[in-house]
């Protein structure tokens, strides 16, 4: 066996050994039976809220507990494979093991960074925001077409996307928009999004043709679940009600049932208008001012909090997190973690699981590129 290939052995079994650990097993198997029998009690779902949180608990430790198993048993029959085929001198089997070892590999470690959100609201839902930057119908489109990115990620993974707000453009594209995405992790993995995205590409807005940069800022915060309190003075709170905006369909009611709220302390304003009742638009606003504080408290207790802060009050140059570069040449890269790719259909479809692996594995093991540059 070549020694690459016994030291990506070592890798995986190394890698199935830290989900063990983290997991561990036996107390997750014990609390795996507990949620089985409540899931089986015909009262559970008189409380949707709870049986739906039951349920995201418990499959998702089925499958943590079913890829550990998955992963051991897949290993051992690559190996077995290997071994086969140099005794019958097949190269072909051979390499077609390897290769899914390699595939073994990615996986495995896209399951132990997973295993790092063990944050406070990391297992939570999340809200996503998305605003447009300065630079008028440029940047209203390219917010729309970042919204969009985050959506096909979410649908993707299987998260469910709510749509909660949105104002058109005056002529193409969204100025803002804000949607719930609903899944095991959604917030552990799309906090890494926080920031400005910059877009360079040929306008199709331009009768000129010439090169544009536009920017947009995507702002990511946790669902409060029970677990967590915000006391929240309902005289430090406006409330205003409006029609709703947008352009219609599916997403958006044209009612005059919108709710926004504004946090005076804080100058915090959050929108909703996704229901036809005012009264759940007003609730669900309240759910999402109550996020976005905690939100904002979780920030004042990270090292990053500044410069975190900084990229949000400025939507353009020096600010951005990751630029996307359509013309003259086609390259997405993380202004972070240095992570670049040449596929930027792909990224803008949704393919952004690279870049968030690298944000997290930075977060949790430090590091990083000495020096990244950005693209032109």
């Amino acid at each position: 066996m070549r020694a690459e290939t016994e030291s990506l052995i070592e890798d995986i079994k190394r890698s199935v050994g830290l989900l063990r650990r983290h997991l561990d097993v036996d107390a997750s198997n014990a609390r795996l039976a507990e949620l089985n029998q409540l899931a089986e009690d015909p009262n559970l779902w008189n409380d949707p809220e709870r049986a739906s949180k039951v349920m995201q608990e418990r499959n998702a430790l089925e499958d943590q507990l079913g890829a550990i198993g998955r992963i051991e048993r897949e290993l051992e029959d690559q190996i077995g494979m290997i071994e086969l085929g140099e005794a019958e001198k097949d190269q072909v089997v051979v390499a077609e093991a390897e290769q899914a070892l390699a595939k073994l590999k990615t996986e495995v470690s896209r399951r132990e960074l997973e295993a790092l959100l063990a944050g406070e609201a990391d297992a939570n839902d999340t809200f996503l925001e998305v605003h447009a930057g300065a630079g008028g119908t440029e940047s209203q489109d390219w917010a729309q077409m970042l919204l969009r990115m985050f959506v096909r990620w979410a649908e993707q993974h299987g998260y469910k996307v709510e749509y909660l707000e949105e104002s058109p453009g005056e002529e193409a594209g969204i100025k803002s928009a804000t949607v719930k995405i609903s899944g095991h992790n959604a917030y552990g993995w799309l906090k890494s999004e926080n920031g400005v995205h910059r877009l360079v590409r040929i306008s199709p807005f331009d009768s000129n043709a010439r090169r544009h940069t536009s920017f947009a800022n995507a702002r990511v915060y946790p669902v409060v679940d029970d677990r967590i309190v915000i006391d929240i003075k309902e005289s430090d709170v406006r409330v205003d009600t409006m029609r709703a905006q947008g352009a219609g369909g599916q997403h958006v009611n044209k009612t005059d049932s919108a709710v926004r709220l504004t946090h005076i302390p804080t100058n915090t304003v959050v929108a909703c208008q996704s229901d036809r009742s005012q009264h759940k638009n007003r609730a669900k606003a309240w759910d999402m001012l109550r996020a976005k504080l905690y939100e904002a408290e979780l920030k004042k207790r990270e090292e990053k909090a500044a410069a975190e802060q900084a990229a949000k009050t400025d939507i353009g140059w020096g600010h951005q997190i990751r630029s996307y570069v359509l013309q003259p040449y086609q390259m997405v890269k993380d202004l972070r973690t240095g992570v670049s790719t040449s596929d930027t259909a792909g990224v803008l479809d949704g393919d952004l699981d690279q870049f968030m692996a690298a944000a997290l594995a930075q977060k949790a093991f430090g590091g990083g590129p000495e020096k990244v540059e950005d693209v032109e």
